[in-house]
C-alpha cells in the first residue's frame, strides 16, 4: 500500500534510520451496538506536523513507564479513546513500520474488546472517530488510488482505502492492508 515511487525511498530510509522512536498502536475490534464487528481509527486533529489530519489507530510514542510496545498501544488507546486496558485481549501483533516524515518505527498491534467501548476522546490530539464495520475493511471496492498533497510531498499518486468517506493512507494502510490480508483466512 506505498506508493511506488515511494518503496525505493522507503528502503532507503529504513535501512540508514537512527536516533529512531519507537511506537506503539492499537487496531482495536469490538462489537458495535448492532453485533457487528467494527475496527476503530482516529481521526487526528489539524497541527502543524506531518500527519496532521490523519486516520491513525489510536497509538503513539514509547514512554519511559511502558513495560513494551504492547503496553504502549494500550496506555495511547486508554489516552486518546478511552479504553481501559483490561478490556482488551491481545489478537496478534503486526509488522513493524518504520515511518521517515516523523522518524517512528511503529509497532501495531490487534486487540480485541469483548463489549462495546464507551468511547471518550482525547479533544487535544482527537478531531473524531471512525467505526468502521469488518465487512467494509473485507470489501476490494474499498482500495482506490487517490492523489495527494502532504507536509512532505506534493500532488503524490497513492495506494489507498476509502472508508465511510475517508481516506486511510499511508502507513496506515500498510497495517490496514496486512490485516485484511490476515482476516482473509478466516472470512
Amino acid at each position: 500500500m506505498a506508493p511506488e515511487l515511494r518503496i525505493a525511498e522507503l528502503r532507503e530510509a529504513y535501512n540508514r534510520r537512527e536516533n529512531f522512536r519507537r511506537a506503539g498502536v492499537m487496531a482495536l475490534f469490538y462489537p458495535g451496538a448492532d453485533r457487528q464487528t467494527r475496527l476503530l481509527f482516529i481521526i487526528r486533529n489539524a497541527y502543524p506536523g506531518v500527519h496532521s489530519g490523519q486516520i491513525a489507530f489510536p497509538g503513539g510514542q514509547q514512554e519511559g513507564g511502558d513495560r513494551d510496545l504492547w503496553d504502549t498501544a494500550l496506555r495511547e488507546t486508554q489516552e486518546e479513546v478511552g479504553v481501559p486496558p483490561g478490556l482488551v485481549r491481545p489478537i496478534r501483533p503486526l509488522s513493524r513500520v518504520f515511518i521517515p516524515p516523523s522518524n517512528f518505527e511503529v509497532s501495531p498491534f490487534m486487540g480485541y474488546c469483548g463489549q462495546t467501548p464507551s468511547f471518550r476522546r482525547q479533544q487535544s490530539e482527537v478531531a473524531g472517530l471512525l467505526e468502521v464495520p469488518l465487512a467494509e475493511i473485507l470489501d476490494d471496492a474499498r482500495l482506490v488510488t487517490r492523489r495527494l498533497t502532504t507536509s512532505y510531498a506534493h500532488d503524490i499518486e497513492v495506494p489507498a482505502f476509502e472508508l465511510q468517506g475517508q481516506i486511510v493512507w499511508g502507513a496506515t494502510a500498510m497495517m490496514l492492508n496486512e490485516i485484511k490480508t490476515l482476516l482473509r483466512e478466516f472470512f
